[in-house]
C-alpha cells in the first residue's frame, strides 16, 4: 500500500509560479512567447505560469512518453501529440512539471530546434540535478528537489493523484 506525504503546499506553488512568471516577464517583456506544454503533467503549472505573466504568450501542446505506467524513465522517448501549430523565428519556452534524467528534455530540444525558433528555453516547476544522465540548461525553475519520487499538481504515478492541489511524495 503506498502513502503519502506533504512535500511543497499549495502556498508554496504558487509561490514559486509568481516568481518563475516574474522572470520570465523580465527576459520577455514584449512577447509574445510561446508556451509549449508538455502533456499531461505540466498542464496544471503551465496554466497557472500563464496567469501569472503579464507577458503575452501563446499556449501549444505536445504530447512525450518516457514513463509508461513505471516510477522511472525507460529511456525511449515517444511523441504522443505534435504541435499544431510553427515556431520558426518565434521565442519558446517549454513547460515541463519535472526534470529528471534529462533524456525526455534532451530529445524535445533538439526536436524544437529543428523547426528553427528563434529561442527555446525551459520552464519547470521541479528540477531533480541529482538524476541528471543528459546534461540540460534549464533557465527557469520552481524548486529544486531531491531525488524522490512525487505526485500531485499534474504529476501522477499511472495517471493517478494529478487533482491533489500540494506535491506528496509516494512512498512504498
Amino acid at each position: 500500500m503506498s502513502s503519502l506525504r506533504v512535500f511543497l503546499t499549495a502556498a508554496q506553488i504558487r509561490e514559486a509560479v509568481a516568481r518563475v512568471a516574474a522572470e520570465i516577464d523580465a527576459d520577455y517583456p514584449q512577447g509574445p512567447v510561446y508556451l509549449i506544454i508538455v502533456l499531461k503533467g505540466a498542464c496544471l503549472f503551465a496554466a497557472d505560469l500563464a496567469r501569472a505573466m503579464k507577458t503575452p504568450s501563446r499556449l501549444a501542446f505536445l504530447g512525450i512518453s518516457s514513463y509508461g505506467k513505471a516510477k522511472s524513465s525507460s529511456g525511449e522517448v515517444k511523441v504522443t501529440q505534435d504541435l499544431d501549430l510553427s515556431i520558426e523565428g518565434k521565442d519558446v519556452i517549454i513547460v515541463e512539471d519535472i526534470i529528471d534524467s534529462g533524456i525526455t528534455l534532451s530529445y524535445l530540444l533538439s526536436l524544437l530546434s529543428q523547426r528553427q525558433p528563434r529561442s527555446i528555453r525551459i520552464a519547470t516547476l521541479l528540477d531533480k540535478p541529482d538524476r541528471r544522465q543528459r546534461e540540460v540548461q534549464v533557465n527557469y525553475v520552481g524548486f529544486q528537489i531531491p531525488d524522490e519520487f512525487v505526485v500531485g499538481y499534474g504529476l501522477d504515478f499511472a495517471e493517478d493523484y494529478r487533482n491533489l492541489s500540494d506535491i506528496c511524495i509516494l512512498s512504498d
